[in-house]
């Protein structure tokens, strides 16, 4: 039994932000961001919800891939900045789309959440258990972000990413790898919320004296680490996963990488001595925007006819934990 990528779909929030607009905030300007990064624009949430996106995002990929909301049996959402802590963005897109028999549960895996979604959806779809997944990406990191900090508030966008999978008769996904290094999670950081309850030792005496004010969770992140560290990780999860494949990197049409930074990306081209040209790149006008960057980017290359039946892909992440992944993926679909 194989698994298959049916159809792709995005969203993204109304208000794009551009890099001049950043420079009224902070202390940056248009030549510093995109030397920097390779971020031009991306688009800020002026209400829209994880859930408004992810919902819109899906419904696009069901419409895209042909398939009705009742064919849905299970639903996997990768998020860091859900709505709520229950209802998760899953059971809301459930409800928002109709997927009445769906089963629906949130995956937390930083901007690696849509590698490890897909990952889980496979496996869950090859166990016979489903026939159909939506696998989503979805974030509203500018509730998370430090406006005031140039070094990581030029960084981030909003928006999602939605993917269908079913089975098939032919290999569709081929292979994943993952990973995780926990004793790392310190260079890249997005706090909690606090032990607040009336015997914790913040509130100790404090019973019935109302509610105590807490300093809003934002990311924060060592620059440097996470560079190095992801040049590393993407290096090897995308030579480890092609030999899984069978595949050599000849044989891989497009990488398509979290769209973290440039200077990254280019990195990696150069360590694996592969053309630049073959890392499809939409971050200059998306940003970085966490598990909703690979289906977003999936998505666009979908839609601007890019992808062709037999082609190999390479998705590949990076992000908080630490964690990482990818997949390579055989593209199925005919135009």
């Amino acid at each position: 039994m194989y698994t298959e990528i049916l159809g792709t779909g995005s969203a993204l929030p109304k208000q794009r932000i551009t890099n001049d607009e950043l420079a009224v905030l902070v202390d940056t300007s248009d030549e510093w961001i995109t030397s920097r990064t390779g971020i031009s624009e991306r688009w800020i949430s002026a209400g829209e919800s994880t859930s408004d996106l992810a919902a819109e995002a899906a419904a696009n990929a069901l419409a895209d891939a042909g398939v009705e909301p009742a064919d849905i049996d299970l639903v996997i959402s990768a998020t860091v900045s859900p709505d709520n802590f229950t209802p998760t963005v899953s059971c809301e897109v459930q409800k928002a789309l109709g997927l009445s028999q769906a089963t629906c549960f949130d995956l937390w895996a930083g901007c690696t959440g849509f590698i490890f979604s897909l990952m889980t959806a496979d496996s869950l779809l090859k166990s016979g258990f489903f026939s159909r997944a939506l696998v989503i990406g979805a974030e509203v990191l500018s509730k998370l972000v430090d406006w005031e900090d140039r070094a990581t508030c030029v960084l981030f966008g909003d928006g999602a990413g939605a993917a269908v999978l079913g089975r098939s008769s032919e290999p569709g996904l081929l292979s994943h790898v993952s990973g995780s290094d926990g004793s790392r999670g310190e260079v890249l950081t997005i706090g909690g919320v606090p032990l607040m309850n009336p015997w914790s030792p913040e509130r100790a005496g404090t019973a019935g004296q109302g509610s105590l004010n807490h300093d809003q969770s934002v990311i924060c992140m060592n620059g440097q680490e996470v560079f190095k560290f992801a040049v590393r990780a993407m290096e090897s999860s995308i030579r480890r996963a092609t030999e899984l494949s069978d595949l050599s990197l000849h044989d891989i049409s497009y990488i398509i990488p979290h769209q973290a930074n440039n200077r990254i990306i280019q990195s990696v081209a150069g360590r694996m001595e592969m053309p630049r040209e073959k890392f499809f790149t939409n971050l200059d006008h998306r940003g970085n925007t966490s598990s909703a960057s690979i289906p977003m980017a999936l998505d666009e290359m979908n839609r601007a006819g890019l992808l062709l039946p037999g082609m190999h892909l390479a998705l590949v992440g990076f992000g908080g934990g630490l964690t990482w992944g990818a997949s390579i993926v055989r593209w199925t679909r005919q135009s």
